[in-house]
């Protein structure tokens, strides 16, 4: 329970949101249109699973971005879809009080809540680096975890440990895996990661009775089964070699690749490009600034960002080419971007086509 008047709960939403929502979800995880009006009746159902939600060494923009997503209210439809039990950020109790109410939904929804991690966890010095009413991130989890149904990890922080691990790693900072091995977890990594994503395999589990199927990294494989290179509105630019050489420059302003200036989209697997994130859909490539690479373990907090990323598909040339001014045939810098973008994309499509996804590991 949330104390105190909130908009987001006192906010009622519409069989119509449900079935808006359904339809989204459907074409997020690949699923046939008949299952809209099974996911319809699991996210009206009158009895809201619980939720359990711990915060740990973060910034809380996982939980900012969700509260700030397009579309349907989604923070309004999330908390009525489900019966948020503990969240330190959105209670409007603190102290004993809000301790006093983890414990007590802890006892009523043993073995059946959800847990919702946000941050990593630091191990060092016995985990005395994150404590909260007195009890360190590592206690509060073990006994959190201990009769949930299934854990989500939400960000990279949960995920892995995100920028908290990056070395030396003074507090010995690790993602929920690491700690908790004898429960189902899966990974939204991101930083922030879109809030769709989250409530896609929300949705998911409130189903199927179950998570969805995920990768090696434990991630759901509709949200990062695609390489964001393949999806990028600016691979065009990519195949016909015109590159961003600092920012600012004649290529940034223009929109081109930003593969020199260290994008790590070429390596990194996410559907940032096809869904973006708040109103506008936008995401960081799109403004002009190199994908970070914050969705893979060995990629994000871990290569220095202006670092050339490794190509998976295809491997760049050695030696690129300068871009070319108009010439007499009437051969136009746009025209050149656009018969790029064409080549990619069909290049996209045969490589997508061709391409085996990453043995998944079954809850």
């Amino acid at each position: 329970m949330i104390l105190g008047k909130n908009p987001l709960v006192d906010s009622k939403v519409k069989r119509r949101d449900f079935l808006t929502l359904s339809t989204k979800t459907a074409i997020a995880l690949g699923l046939s249109p008949a299952f809209i009006p099974k996911m319809t009746k699991a996210l009206e159902k009158k009895e809201k699973p619980a939720v359990i939600w711990l915060h740990f060494q973060e910034c809380t923009g996982c939980t900012e971005s969700l509260l700030r997503a397009r579309g349907v209210d989604l923070a309004t439809l999330i908390l009525d879809v489900i019966s948020l039990e503990y969240h330190e950020t959105l209670f409007a109790a603190a102290g004993h009080q809000i301790e006093d109410q983890l414990q007590a939904a802890m006892k009523r929804y043993a073995g059946k809540y959800v847990l919702v991690v946000e941050g990593s966890i630091p191990t060092k010095e016995n985990g005395h680096y994150c404590m909260i009413g007195g009890r360190t991130a590592m206690e509060i989890l073990k006994e959190t975890a201990e009769n949930c149904a299934a854990i989500i990890a939400i960000g990279s922080c949960a995920s892995w440990g995100g920028v908290q691990s990056s070395g030396p790693n003074p507090t010995g900072a690790v993602g929920v895996q690491s700690l908790i091995t004898n429960k189902p977890v899966v990974n939204i990594p991101g930083c922030p990661p879109n809030p769709y994503n989250f409530l896609s395999t929300v949705v998911h589990y409130l189903t199927f009775n179950k998570l969805p199927t995920h990768d090696k990294q434990g991630r759901p494989k509709f949200a990062y089964g695609t390489l964001i290179h393949d999806q990028c509105e600016r691979r065009g630019h990519f195949n016909a070699e015109r590159f961003v050489n600092e920012f600012g420059d004649e290529g940034h302003r223009r929109g081109w690749c930003l593969y020199k200036m260290g994008c790590k989209g070429p390596m990194t697997f996410s559907n940032c490009p096809e869904i973006g994130f708040n109103r506008y859909l936008k995401w960081p490539v799109a403004i002009g600034h190199p994908c970070f690479g914050c969705t893979e373990k060995a990629v994000g907090y871990t290569i220095p960002l202006h670092t050339k990323a490794e190509v998976l598909n295809p491997n760049p040339p050695q030696v690129y080419a300068r871009p070319q001014e108009p010439t007499n045939q009437g051969t136009s810098l746009v025209a050149a971007g656009a018969i790029g973008a064409a080549i990619g994309v069909a290049g996209t499509a045969i490589a997508v086509k061709a391409k085996k996804l990453p043995d998944s590991e079954e809850e």
